[in-house]
């Protein structure tokens, strides 16, 4: 059909990996090109659309509206190719897999995403460490990981893509568990904790008073110490276990931002490794 356009995979990939990654660089180290011909192949996908799809300056890399546009429908274009390939070609997948996760979200989230993965691909293995998201990325960063799920404020400009994100709640035993309090005793994961500086810092800019009440490195420790009225803690609303109460409503807790959680891949991951993340950001985003 005369003027029907066809996008080239192969631009499509580079365009979201460039987008995924923040850099250039980053993006070549990834798909294994020079800086060179990643830059040529986004000149090339310009040239086919008519329109620039990044804006560059020497100290910064973003979408421009059309880039926008077309980030989601590339996602999904090379998510459907992908599956295409590994029904078609990959049924036998193995490998092992490390992937590094924080407790909370690995424990709500995660093993119903991985059991669907295994199902598929019973040769694959899985080695999942939980931490904190500092930690985790300083050990990804030294090579112990294939995949890290990491916490990540919503406007940060990071590597990775998000794959979850939801409202932040204070949480307590119950409603009356800091009426009346004059400070808000803290219960928290040691530092480096996104939950923790999230907790303070909305604490310190309404000039509320609060302390560490109890310190645990475990998410079963912390809801515990919560429970037994030794503090309140943050959560993700959907995070939330039934015996303890989301508080909403009180005027001197002041509101928390979302939190959301972004996924980034090792530089040279396995095809299987791929496959795996690519499940996973399916799978949270129909979640």
């Amino acid at each position: 059909m005369p003027g029907v356009r066809t996008l080239d995979l192969d631009l499509l990939r580079c365009f979201v990996t460039i987008a995924e990654t923040g850099s250039f660089t980053r993006a070549g180290e990834r798909l294994g090109r020079t800086q060179s011909t990643i830059s040529l192949q986004v000149k090339r996908l310009e040239e086919q659309l008519g329109r620039a799809v990044f804006l560059r300056t020497p100290r910064s890399l973003s979408l421009t509206p059309e880039g926008e546009r077309l980030l989601g429908p590339a996602r999904q274009i090379l998510r459907l190719n992908d599956a295409a390939i590994a029904e078609l070609f990959e049924p036998d997948m193995m490998g092992r897999v490390r992937i590094g996760v924080p407790e909370d979200f690995a424990t709500a989230h995660l093993p119903a995403v991985l059991a669907a993965f295994a199902k598929a691909h019973p040769l694959v293995e899985f080695e999942v460490t939980c931490d904190l998201t500092l930690n985790l990325l300083d050990r990804f960063h030294e090579g112990a990981f294939d995949l890290v799920l990491v916490k990540r404020e919503p406007s940060a400009r990071l590597e990775g893509v998000r794959v979850w994100r939801e409202p932040l709640v204070w949480v307590a035993r119950d409603q009356l568990a800091v009426a009346g309090l004059e400070t808000v005793p803290l219960v928290v994961s040691p530092e480096p904790c996104v939950y923790r500086k999230r907790a303070v810092d909305a604490l310190d800019a309404v000039g509320r008073k609060w302390r560490v009440a109890y310190t645990s490195t475990s998410l079963a420790g912390s809801q515990s110490a919560v429970n037994a009225g030794l503090g309140i803690t943050v959560l993700p609303r959907e995070m939330v276990p039934p015996y303890l109460t989301p508080i909403t409503n009180d005027p001197a807790l002041p509101p928390l931002y979302d939190t959301e959680i972004a996924l980034i891949e090792a530089p040279g991951l396995s095809q299987t490794g791929h496959r795996l993340a690519q499940h996973i950001i399916e799978a949270l985003e129909k979640g």
